[in-house]
């Protein structure tokens, strides 16, 4: 990597130290001195005693450089001249976005930045709220004027929790922002990519964001259908996709329990968008509906097989294996795989579940047992599929374990 000059001029700091921002910070901070701000106090107390109870990161990999520090003051982010925003950007229970966390920080800042700062957010919005938003608070409230006092800009997050093979080092990045700090933008977002792609369209960078996840849930959504139509028919779905994948253009999307952040957020956050310009999507949340309804046809599944059992359901011990939204994770955020065992809950009299991913403190809610007591259970079901479970149930016969995808 190019050495970059003038370092100390710009002090960055990462605003939200979870799934995405820890990553963007423990980079920076091996280049700048760096700070780390959550809100979250005891967050920040575990992340300063080199624990990571998301379990992305080891002890060794908490070690900061450069004077970097983690902090949930606000007067520290007053040291900084480059924010970037990562907070979460849910949705409500009637399924529109949910921006109060973007709107707090929006509000924090305009008491802090100074001329010349540079404001990047990188949580996943539709397309108009940084400009439409976030920076009217900005401008009212610190008296400046955007893209000539200060500048915001977005770019996309691309981070994969759990994901090894797509580290943030390795993926490409979207950078959009006035082309009078692309400069300055780059210095930072350098350590951040692959390679950067620039743009000075703000609401394009948006809605790309958006579109990437929506693509994605429709086509497991797609995939989720075309599994049940061959479970139903006793069409073996292995060998189906196997055979379709000869083809050139074929795209292999896999079915499965769609969970986590962005997947089952995201939709609805570009639909909302839509529905405000007068417009009737119809494909845009069919994967949403598709995908939410897979928690009911798993459950039909694990009861069909299980009469194939000399046991009645009520008197069987059954054990659940794996509760994250996907598979090597600690996060449990609108997780599929926790509503199905919830549906389960009073077909089962003895229902426990296992998952080394998550922490103990969760063990009352989801009856979680540990390792030493695997071997006590009658039936196996596999709703997340850790790579650790390659290991635990090495001594456990095939016959006890239902795959509800294999």
């Amino acid at each position: 990597m190019k050495k970059i000059k003038n370092q100390k001029k710009i002090l960055p700091s990462v605003i939200g130290l979870g799934y995405v921002g820890l990553p963007i910070f423990l980079r920076l901070n091996k280049k700048f001195k760096t700070i780390g701000f959550d809100i979250n106090k005891i967050r920040i107390n575990q992340l300063s005693s080199k624990k990571d109870l998301n379990k992305e990161y080891r002890s060794k990999e908490l070690i900061l450089k450069n004077k970097s520090f983690f902090s949930d003051k606000y007067d520290e982010l007053k040291k900084s001249n480059f924010f970037i925003v990562t907070v979460p950007t849910p949705i409500f229970k009637n399924n529109t976005p949910d921006l109060r966390n973007l709107i707090s920080v929006s509000n924090i800042l305009k008491k802090i930045i100074k001329k010349n700062d540079i404001i990047f957010f990188e949580s996943t919005v539709y397309p108009g709220v940084t400009e439409k938003i976030c920076v009217p608070i900005l401008e009212k409230g610190s008296g400046l004027k955007n893209n000539l006092d200060f500048f915001t800009g977005y770019s996309p997050e691309r981070i994969n929790p759990g994901d090894k093979n797509h580290s943030i080092e390795k993926l490409n990045k979207i950078i959009a922002i006035n082309k009078k700090k692309f400069f300055e933008a780059k210095k930072i977002y350098n350590n951040l990519a692959k390679k950067l792609i620039f743009t000075e369209n703000i609401q394009e960078a948006e809605a790309s964001k958006v579109i990437e996840n929506i693509q994605r849930d429709l086509n497991i959504g797609l995939m989720n259908e075309i599994y049940q139509v061959c479970n139903e028919s006793n069409i073996n779905f292995k060998n189906v996709i196997e055979l379709a994948k000869s083809k050139w253009n074929f795209i292999n999307y896999k079915p499965g329990l769609v969970g986590g952040h962005c997947l089952p957020v995201d939709p609805y956050y570009f639909a909302s968008f839509a529905k405000k310009l007068g417009l009737d999507t119809k494909i845009i949340l069919a994967g949403r509906k598709t995908n939410n309804e897979m928690v009911k046809y798993a459950k039909s599944i694990i009861l069909k097989k299980i009469k194939n059992y000399e046991l009645k359901p009520k008197k069987l011990r059954v054990l659940i294996l794996g509760l994250t939204y996907k598979k090597n994770v600690a996060d449990l955020r609108n997780s599929l795989s926790i509503k199905v065992y919830q549906s389960l809950k009073k077909t089962f009299k003895k229902l426990n579940c296992y998952d080394p991913m998550i922490d103990q403190i969760h063990k009352k809610k989801y009856s979680l047992i540990n390792k030493v007591d695997i071997k006590k259970f009658d039936i196996y079901i596999v709703l997340t599929k850790h790579d650790i479970f390659k290991i635990d149930l090495k001594f456990i016969k095939n016959q006890s374990i239902i795959d509800i995808f294999s």
